[in-house]
């Protein structure tokens, strides 16, 4: 019999333990290889961890487990024959399909479902309270044999004890009618990471935040007056993050303290923008990096965002792809924040937060007109980032948005969006 042990590979430099989250596939079941058979979680990232082997598998930790790089977390059977009939390796998960695949199991459920209960009467836990439920019951005076338990093999949970105990209340005003249940949910090996260096942000740098607003006309512009050929011509269409992007590098360049972070007793400067982006996926919040955003071009900021923003959604981006970085951009204006204080993502020293574009009115030239304004913030690090420098990038960027034919585009609007 030929076993393959598959351990669990390094995710990337420094991390030495992952979660399995999910197991796609269950014990016993017969994998091909490459086939996805889990998810696991790092502290940067969820991957999938495809099969090295075919054969049956059997599977040698929970989900949940938190496992060590190297550890064996299942076996592959390589000797073990496929089943006759079963559905190939890329169907399989799909559980769409799985009644197709196994249409006869319709008339034999039925038959295992009386003894499965039978069982579970047979178990010592059937109808026994946990001691928070037993402490629920016994102050209502309510018999644990009158309460139907929904727990693992009938036991009575707290939660079937605060709702046997609703009546009990007598009708009381203060009587609960609606549900009493709770849920509760470990966090990922992720959120808790994310949990931590927020944290540390808070209490280990000398966080500030400066504000501005920015007036989007010449964009909506340029927008509405170029897309159709901007998306003809570069596959992509023409949004508001390569505007920010290229008015960030431009500032980064003009405040070199801004790109740059604290080591020790030294600091870093860097002589190249790799702009953060944050998107929001399944998993929660992730940051792809675009590497040397200074020399992109519009269309290729936007294909890049538009590329790492997919992957970030299936699930697909790597620890690589999300690893460095020396300045943030976050959009919570997609989801309606009108003002908001981003939090600095380390060991950056500076984020920008983009809002909501509302239309209001705003005095031009000593009058009153309506324009479709925004505000931006910035926090950073006053440890290494000075009143000045902070106000004077801010404004920087207000510039490049508020004008950005002349500081963005060369003054050549066709040729500086590449048409």
């Amino acid at each position: 019999m030929s076993i393959l042990e598959m351990k669990v590979p390094s995710p990337g430099e420094s991390i030495t333990e992952v979660e399995i989250a999910t197991w796609l596939v269950k014990d016993g079941d017969y994998v091909e290889k490459d086939q996805p058979i889990a998810e696991v979680d790092s502290d940067k990232a969820t991957l999938e961890l495809p099969a090295e082997q075919s054969g049956v598998i059997t599977l040698k930790a929970e989900e949940g487990d938190v496992v060590q790089v190297g550890q064996v977390v299942c076996l592959i059977d390589m000797d073990a024959a496929k089943p006759a009939g079963s559905a190939p390796a890329a169907e399989a998960p799909k559980q769409e399909e799985a009644p197709k695949a196994a249409e006869p199991a319709k008339q034999e459920a039925p038959k295992p479902a009386a003894p499965v209960a039978a069982a579970a009467t047979q178990t010592y836990a059937t109808g026994t309270p946990s001691p928070a439920a037993k402490k629920i019951l016994d102050e209502k005076g309510i018999d644990a044999s009158q309460v139907s338990g929904s727990g693992r093999d009938g036991r009575i949970s707290k939660s079937d004890a605060e709702l046997a105990a609703v009546p009990a209340l007598g009708g009381s005003p203060l009587s609960a009618t609606g549900s009493r249940s709770t849920t509760t949910t470990k966090l990922s090996v992720l959120r808790r990471k994310i949990a931590q260096r927020l944290v540390s942000v808070k209490n280990e740098t000398a966080m500030l935040t400066t504000f501005n607003e920015v007036d989007m006309s010449e964009i909506f512009r340029l927008r509405k007056q170029y897309k159709d050929e901007f998306a003809q011509k570069h596959g992509v269409g023409l949004g508001f993050m390569s505007f920010f992007t290229k008015a960030v590098t431009r500032a980064l360049q003009m405040y070199p303290d801004v790109n740059a972070s604290i080591d020790g007793d030294f600091k870093v400067n860097y002589d190249f923008c790799d702009i953060s982006i944050a998107v929001s996926g399944p998993k929660g919040l992730m940051v792809p990096v675009l590497r040397n955003a200074e020399n992109m071009s519009f269309s290729s900021v936007e294909a890049n965002i538009k590329d790492l923003a997919i992957k970030v959604r299936d699930g697909k981006i790597t620890v690589d792809e999300m690893t460095g970085g020396t300045f943030t951009i976050t959009n919570g204006g997609t989801f309606g924040s009108m003002m908001s204080t981003p939090i600095i993502n380390p060991p950056q020293s500076a984020i920008l937060g983009m809002h909501n574009i509302i239309q209001r009115p705003v005095a031009v030239d000593g009058q009153v007109v309506i324009r479709p304004m925004m505000y931006v913030a910035m926090s950073y690090d006053h440890r290494i980032i000075d009143g000045k420098e902070s106000v004077g990038f801010l404004v920087a960027v207000k510039e490049g948005i508020d004008n950005p034919v002349e500081i963005l585009l060369g003054g050549d609007e066709r040729k500086g969006l590449g048409l």
